[in-house]
């Protein structure tokens, strides 16, 4: 393939990973996943018992001092500890995720807690992307050591870390490729970087 052809399609791809964290629209990547496992916090003590008998939609996790509590829209799930901290997981993007985390402290506001929402971060998101083609991983592997590992007795992926990018992918032999990176500019970008090197091991159609 001629260089000109081969950075279309990168561009492309990548263009199809932003569009679908921002949109919602393309089958490429199907989601995106942003977790917040320090922020964002209420600044204030959680009584863990009110929230399980007075909120809806909650499950209580006595055993490990947590609750679990599910919005509708956007489509969130946080964890809630009675120090205030929170962790929520299953938004599609970064904006929906802070109105998510809005939407849940003012719940936790109406159920007469004095809730002030701060320190909110995105810290990762997760993102799936498929390649138009097979991968022979063995030959991918051997082509990028020692940034891929691959052990298909303990896991079907090869696991390729990009350091600073602080990003790790999953590429599987299918064309599929698991990323998780701090942001949406990270993922995309370890997409761009690593489809040269799939490219190279991939499955040639007969």
């Amino acid at each position: 393939m001629e260089t000109g052809e081969r950075a279309r399609i990168i561009i492309l791809l990548v263009l199809q990973l932003i569009l679908r964290v921002r949109r919602h629209r393309h089958q490429r990547c199907r989601r995106v996943l942003c977790r917040r496992p320090l922020f964002p916090r209420t600044r204030c003590h959680l009584n863990l018992r009110k929230i399980a008998l007075e909120g809806a939609n909650v499950i209580y996790k006595r055993d490990v001092g947590k609750v679990l509590m599910k919005l509708r829209k956007p489509r969130i799930t946080a964890t809630i500890w009675s120090s205030g901290k929170i962790i929520c997981t299953g938004a599609t993007s970064e904006e929906e995720a802070k109105f998510g985390a809005r939407r849940l402290a003012r719940s936790l506001q109406k159920l007469g807690f004095q809730v002030i929402f701060t320190d909110f971060k995105v810290v990762n998101v997760l993102a799936v992307c498929n390649m138009p083609f097979e991968i022979r991983l063995p030959e991918f592997t051997k082509n990028n050591r020692p940034h891929a590992s691959y052990e298909p007795e303990l896991h079907p992926a090869v696991c390729y870390r990009i350091k600073s990018l602080r990003a790790t992918l999953q590429i599987f032999s299918t064309g599929s490729i698991t990323v998780t990176g701090p942001n949406v500019k990270a993922v995309a970008t370890a997409v761009e970087q690593i489809y040269p090197f799939v490219f190279e091991s991939r499955k040639e159609i007969l």
